[in-house]
């Protein structure tokens, strides 16, 4: 079969019928199996997953304190739930207890104290808010000696690093970031215990968690095949139906969503802007300079291809190097990547001059790729490797600046599959469990292959791409659970253990 007709039966096989998986019919484009027959290990793909998508613009943009979603954002939402949750227990059993243990598993406690979870946790128990938190009582909490009186519904707790214990890396838990949290009472009995999930992108979920009651999707739709069906059907844009969804299952007003997009949106180019100005070391126990000041000047000199190149390394940089030092940042879709996205969106409001609008819209084309990654695979480092955070937010950039600028759903989908596909198998293996090495600089080629996968997309005809969108998230996922555990942000292997000790 040559060249020719090897298309032309890729592409009869995107537009046939496929396989059904869970009632919802394979459209996908890609490889026939026809054309490798006699190839030893091909398997024909299953179909697109079906279910449907409840994930909301809120719940997956938060704002917080770096470095990291899974390690610091998340534990911190989980800590200050279990303070409002022994608020609600019976005064009289509440004040049986002594105090509070936070027992953490797998990178949780390999690669927690890199990622401030104790700092996290404690903050949390203080009563801290993510988008709220008190960045100055982060850094204060770095003094492991240091130990704060608070009141949980009239009972007095002291709260320090003795609340924290560093727990089995390996265990039989349903995920892999396990934070169990206790009230102990005299002689260690446990008097009220949940157990806690992170999940990635700041999610977090317990056990035996009651099903949030919410509204329903105007729109439902489980994969990129029934969201392509139903736009189709229903002669939808991309951002009405992720709008029209919102406001259906927040059960807020249009007004209400924008603002929050806004929001998201304004502390990404804040992101940028602050800490291009930022000079000297990073926070850790291994010397890392701060380098996206000095490539942004560098870059102003440049001409051509070379100085934007430079700059939009610059603003992934500077975002990144933020949060490394604990400054607020967006789960985009994790912390660990929260400099790709910021990085297309500077570009996109300050090279393109895009209005407000224009800038909603591709946030919320970026929304859609994040939302079908983290229900249909994992945004979680632990779980998938870097390929659930870089890849997904280079993904999600490229939908975005592709759908702002005018691009057909088709073509979104194009760009952002190219994106994923070219970070399939990245390993999680930050050095010492800091989000230093490789993850500052991870985020600057994110931004580039966003880029470049959206001059692709947009200048090649969509209905010959040989994959779908679908087919790469369900490639991301097999990919990250074949990885060892040691290269899923554990500090264990690869990078984390290639050290210098002469």
């Amino acid at each position: 079969m040559d060249r020719r007709d090897f298309i032309k039966v890729a592409l009869i096989s995107s537009a046939g019928v496929g396989v059904m998986l869970r009632g919802v019919p394979s459209c996908a484009r890609g490889i026939p199996a026809s054309a490798l027959s006699g190839r030893a290990g091909v398997r024909c793909y299953a179909g697109a997953p079906a279910g449907v998508i409840q994930t909301s613009l809120s719940d997956f943009f938060k704002i917080g304190p770096g470095p990291s979603s899974s390690h610091t954002i998340a534990p911190i939402r989980i800590a200050a739930h279990f303070r409002e949750t022994l608020s609600a227990l019976p005064r009289e059993r509440l004040s049986r207890g002594k105090t509070i243990k936070a027992r953490l598993y797998g990178s949780l406690s390999s690669t927690g104290k890199g990622h401030r979870t104790d700092r996290a946790v404690i903050a949390g128990l203080l009563g801290q808010k993510p988008e709220t938190c008190d960045t100055k009582l982060m850094e204060e909490l770095a003094d492991e000696t240091r130990t704060y009186a608070t009141a949980i519904n009239g009972v007095d707790f002291t709260i320090g690093r003795q609340n924290i214990v560093w727990d089995r890396i390996e265990h039989d838990f349903p995920f892999v970031n396990t934070l169990g949290m206790h009230l102990v009472g005299d002689g260690d009995v446990e008097i009220f215990s949940l157990e806690y999930y992170s999940t990635g992108g700041g999610f977090f979920q317990w056990k035996g968690q009651e099903p949030e009651v919410r509204g329903k999707p105007v729109h439902p739709y489980g994969s990129m095949t029934a969201f392509r069906r139903l736009a189709a059907e229903r002669g939808k844009a991309l951002h009405e139906i992720i709008l029209e969804n919102d406001m259906a299952v927040m059960g807020v007003d249009e007004k209400n969503i924008l603002s929050r997009l806004d929001q998201v949106l304004e502390t990404m180019d804040d992101g940028v802007r602050r800490n291009l100005d930022e000079e000297g070391v990073l926070p850790g126990p291994f010397e890392v300079h701060r380098k996206a000041g000095r490539i942004h000047r560098q870059a102003l000199k440049m001409k051509g291809g070379d100085s934007f190149m430079g700059l939009l390394s610059s603003y992934a940089l500077a975002v990144s190097e933020g949060n490394a030092a604990g400054r607020l940042a967006v789960t985009a879709p994790t912390l660990g990547s929260a400099g790709t996205i910021p990085a297309i969106a500077y570009v996109m409001r300050h090279h393109l001059k895009y209005p407000q609008d224009t800038m909603r819209r591709g946030l919320m084309a970026a929304a859609l790729v994040g939302f079908l990654c983290k229900n249909n695979a994992s945004v979680a480092g632990a779980e998938v490797g870097c390929q659930g955070e870089i890849g997904v937010a280079s993904a999600m950039a490229a939908a975005m600046i592709t759908y702002a600028g005018g691009a057909s759903l088709e073509t979104t989908e194009v760009a952002a599959t190219i994106a994923l596909e070219h970070h399939l198998g990245m390993s999680c293996d930050p050095v010492g469990g800091f989000v230093l090495i490789p993850c500052i600089e991870r985020n600057a080629f994110g931004a580039v292959k966003a880029y470049n996968a959206y001059l692709i997309a947009t200048n090649e005809i969509a209905s010959q791409h040989l994959e779908d969108l679908d087919r790469v998230i369900a490639a991301m996922l097999e990919t990250g659970k074949a990885l060892p555990q040691a290269y899923r942000e554990m500090g264990t292997g690869g990078l984390g253990v290639t050290m210098v000790d002469c």
